[in-house]
């Protein structure tokens, strides 16, 4: 799950207007209720052949291309039947659907991905670190399927469309921010999916066993993503790009969802949790 952090009783600076986001704030705007993470978010176009297909708080992405298309995000299995209608609703074939890919080895991304699969034929592909973590998500009984281990810097092509898979770790170790180009009014746009760069609710960033390296993967992972400067900033949740506010915008002037300043934005407030939460710790005995 992305940028979550609860519990912790520090603030972090929001860049919009003087508001200042708790982490508990953050945490329910990304995830939301129960409700909230099963309930359709009207389907929409986003820029060119990109589409968002996913619920109120779980995004999910589709890129059309006329050899079929690419799926970003199966989500928890019980979403996959509502990811289809929204898929479907849009005029699009989910038979067509031919590679599958996630955002980072959580339940809440990835945990469709056997259904999917089984239902459309996709060839699912993940990030070679988080595979361990996939291999234990096996909703069901069903074994999680990879067909492509990817490893950072990896293209992924179809019908004329290249996505580059990029190494983000901390939030999980194969965590996958996603960057590609998208076509609009002759002109091209910079796409970026982060994948996460949130600290879980309990994630240890001090003396972690299980990820000794945790808070260097995380720094590397911000140095990694201020390297960026896409035109279209996404999310492995809306609330990461404010989606619901730029869907009631579209269609009214500019794409709304050309927002370079919100990518920084962004940035500006999970890194600034990020610290405040592994200052706490380091004052911890």
């Amino acid at each position: 799950m992305g940028l979550l952090v609860a519990g912790l009783g520090v603030a972090a600076p929001l860049a919009q207007g003087t508001r200042v986001w708790t982490p508990d704030e953050l945490f329910r705007r990304n995830i939301g209720t129960r409700e909230d993470q099963d309930t359709a978010f009207p389907p929409h176009k986003i820029i060119g052949n990109l589409y968002y297909v996913g619920t109120r708080t779980l995004a999910s992405f589709l890129v059309t291309t006329p050899q079929g298309h690419i799926l970003i995000n199966s989500d928890y299995e019980r979403n996959v039947p509502t990811v289809r209608a929204s898929i479907e609703q849009l005029g699009f074939k989910y038979s067509d659907i031919k590679i599958l890919l996630g955002s980072h080895a959580h339940a809440d991304h990835m945990e469709g991905d056997a259904l999917v699969k089984q239902l459309s034929g996709a060839t699912v592909m993940a990030m070679a670190e988080d595979v361990p973590a996939l291999e234990k998500m096996v909703p069901g009984g069903k074994p999680h399927p990879v067909d492509r281990v990817l490893h950072d810097g990896d293209e992924v092509k179809l019908g004329g469309m290249t996505l580059v898979a990029h190494l983000t770790p901390g939030h999980t170790r194969g965590c996958t921010t996603w960057t590609f180009k998208e076509q609009e009014g002759g002109k091209a746009y910079d796409v970026l999916i982060i994948g996460s760069v949130g600290v879980n609710p309990g994630m240890k960033l001090v003396n972690n066993p299980d990820a000794p390296q945790i808070v260097d993967e995380f720094n590397r992972s911000f140095a990694t993503l201020r390297r960026f400067h896409p035109d279209v900033p996404l999310g492995s949740h809306p609330g990461m790009y404010n989606m619901a506010e730029k869907y009631a915008k579209a269609g009214t002037g500019p794409n709304p969802y050309i927002d370079p300043a919100g990518y920084t934005a962004e940035l500006d407030i999970v890194e600034g949790v990020f610290k405040s939460v592994l200052a706490q710790q380091q004052k911890q005995p």
